[in-house]
């Protein structure tokens, strides 16, 4: 049951926050004009317009969207590759399926390749040699970030 009798409601909050914002602005417009001289020009539309709400409303549809989008991709792709914890190191994966993976990681001086599917973990094969790797492809880094590094690097040396 609401008490309609309270106190402070967050209809009465919005009310008085949304009074002082105002009041704040015509302060700080009232110091703008006093310090410089000149008189600052009003809003020529209405901020709360149709048009205005309808364009606020799109850009913040837009930015939720890249934010669920960005998050989807980065879980498709099983996150940031080459990320290690102590001795451990993630070097490559590669999805089999919607929700099935196989990685390769190092432990020491030991690689493994790893199934992965929802509850389960299992060692394929553990490699008799580690796979090498070139400078330019270190763990973390795609062929974009490898390329840049070595672009920086020869600019450097020049």
């Amino acid at each position: 049951m609401h008490n309609h009798t309270a106190p402070f409601s967050l209809r009465r909050a919005c009310i008085c926050l949304g009074g002082s914002l105002l009041m704040l602005y015509g302060a700080f417009i009232q110091a703008a004009e006093t310090a410089t001289g000149t008189v600052v020009p009003s809003l020529t539309g209405e901020p709360l317009a149709g048009g205005s709400l309808a364009k606020m409303g799109l850009g913040l549809f837009a930015v939720v969207f890249l934010i669920v989008a960005m998050a989807w991709v980065m879980r498709r792709m099983g996150g940031v590759p080459g990320t290690s914890a102590g001795a451990l190191r993630v070097l490559g994966g590669l999805s089999m399926g919607t929700r099935e993976r196989v990685v390769l990681i190092q432990v020491g001086d030991t690689q493994l390749l790893l199934g992965v599917a929802p509850g389960r973990v299992e060692t394929l094969y553990v490699l008799d040699e580690p796979i090498a790797q070139s400078d330019a492809a270190k763990p973390g880094m795609s062929n974009f970030a490898a390329n840049l590094t070595a672009a920086l690097n020869r600019s450097k040396k020049s």
